[in-house]
């Protein structure tokens, strides 16, 4: 009975601020055990690149909170995981990847219908298979649901894990346009899978004997990720269903989330995002989003994929469910710490101005310096930047930003840090797992 009064008055006060019904099973898309488990397996093989040297999981890795610890990863011709990540042999990346890798928790929640940090994937009910994206609606065919389509677009990289030019058999079925169809990048990656016994054996438990599409690939994958980083058992999450209210500085930052520091306006819900896309001036390091014959680094976010002048240099808002643990931030990653981030956006234009590299994690790749920091030094575009931000000005305390961390890290789902399952031992291919 002792814990009775305490939580009533916090649960009124949680009332007031407006949050979020707790998290339930029906927010979330259904699995099944056959296809997650070999989801898992697909996810963590290199088999899926077309040098067979690059998993999913190396750009999306547990031990970095489902991303790579990189300000901008390097994909093939890289070695190693992580701050560790090389650029090495042969096949030397012509490249950084020019977005940070987004963290994959709770993509399986019904609510993300959008992928990617400029949204080139969405959900489309208007449109054939009902997504929406720029590659041509003939691309989106036989998909699940976005989850499960924003699979096609690492493996059709060049930079991420297809390989640039005649490296292998992919890349060069990409670089001539060869992505669906037969002998398309898409056939060749499903015939490679198909002829491996131990997964033609586990694939008949989910699709029966028919033949092995990139779809089928990439659903199992979808189901394997929505399983895998469920993230609802934090804190927070008790909180509000009432279990353990938070309290100390973790309760006084959720009061500064949901009241003065105006942190609800856009990370708003279950999953703490409005799932909008927004201008706050966020820095620009790297190569950029830009399409492969441009030679500049301007990356224009949202305005890309929509044509719509009033979306440039708009991005995704990013759910912080496990925020925590998910460094670095920022659509080019341009923050190394929670800390630096949540500062950005207390004055999001006199942070742009005085950004310093520095703080930035990003592998030593030869040839990339100028690039990293192009838009740093062009005037015009940072100030244009500037122009576009549409966050104002907040006034808040070192305590009070430190609450607001405290808060943040209540956000973190300890079980989910790891995964369900984990990283398998082996996999069907026999390609090193990292």
């Amino acid at each position: 009975m002792r814990f009775i009064l305490p939580f009533v008055m916090i649960a009124g006060l949680a009332e007031a601020a407006e949050l979020p019904p707790p998290i339930t099973d029906a927010d979330y898309m259904e699995t099944t055990p056959e296809a997650v488990a070999l989801g898992q397996l697909l996810f963590f093989d290199p088999i899926l690149s077309g040098s067979k040297t690059v998993a999913c999981s190396t750009c999306h890795h547990p031990k970095f909170g489902t991303s790579d610890g990189l300000s901008l990863g390097l994909g093939d011709g890289g070695a190693g995981l992580g701050p560790d990540r090389r650029a090495l042999g042969e096949n030397y990346p012509e490249k950084r990847i020019p977005r940070n890798a987004p963290a994959m928790f709770n993509l399986g929640a019904k609510e993300f219908t959008r992928m990617f940090h400029a949204g080139r994937l969405e959900a489309d009910p208007t449109k054939p298979g009902g997504i929406r994206t720029p590659l041509g609606q003939e691309m989106v065919e036989g998909f699940s649901g976005v989850l499960s389509a924003q699979a096609m677009f690492p493996v059709l990289s060049a930079d991420e894990m297809a390989g640039h030019y005649s490296e292998n058999e992919v890349s060069q079925a990409v670089r001539l346009g060869m992505l669906t169809g037969e002998g398309g990048a898409w056939d060749l990656i499903s015939n490679r899978v198909e002829a491996i016994p131990e997964y033609r054996a586990k694939f008949d438990a989910v699709i029966g004997d028919a033949p092995i599409d990139f779809t089928d690939i990439s659903d199992v994958i979808a189901e394997f990720i929505a399983f895998e980083w469920r993230a609802d058992e934090s804190p927070f999450d008790a909180h509000l269903r009432g279990i353990e209210p938070l309290s100390g500085p973790a309760l006084d930052g959720m009061e500064l989330f949901y009241g003065k520091a105006g942190c609800a306006d856009c990370h708003a819900g279950k999953f703490l995002t409005d799932h909008a896309f927004h201008a706050i001036a966020m820095p620009q390091i790297g190569p950029g989003a830009v399409a492969r014959f441009e030679t500049h680094t301007r990356d224009i976010g949202r305005l890309r994929v929509t044509g719509n002048p009033d979306d440039i240099y708009r991005f995704r808002t990013p759910s912080l469910r496990n925020v925590a643990l998910t460094a670095p931030y920022g659509h080019s990653g341009a923050y190394a710490t929670l800390e630096a981030v949540v500062r950005h956006h207390l004055d999001p234009v006199k942070s742009l101005f005085s950004y310093d590299i520095s703080q930035a994690i990003l592998p030593k790749l030869e040839g990339a310096e100028e690039k990293d920091t192009a838009i740093l030094a062009d005037a015009r575009e940072i100030a244009a930047i500037a122009e576009a931000n549409e966050l104002a000005p907040t006034d808040l305390t070192d305590d009070e930003v430190a609450a607001i961390l405290a808060f943040l890290e209540s956000l973190t789902d300890p079980g989910s840090r790891e995964g369900r399952l984990g990283i398998p031992d082996r996999v069907p291919s026999g390609l090193p797992v990292e």
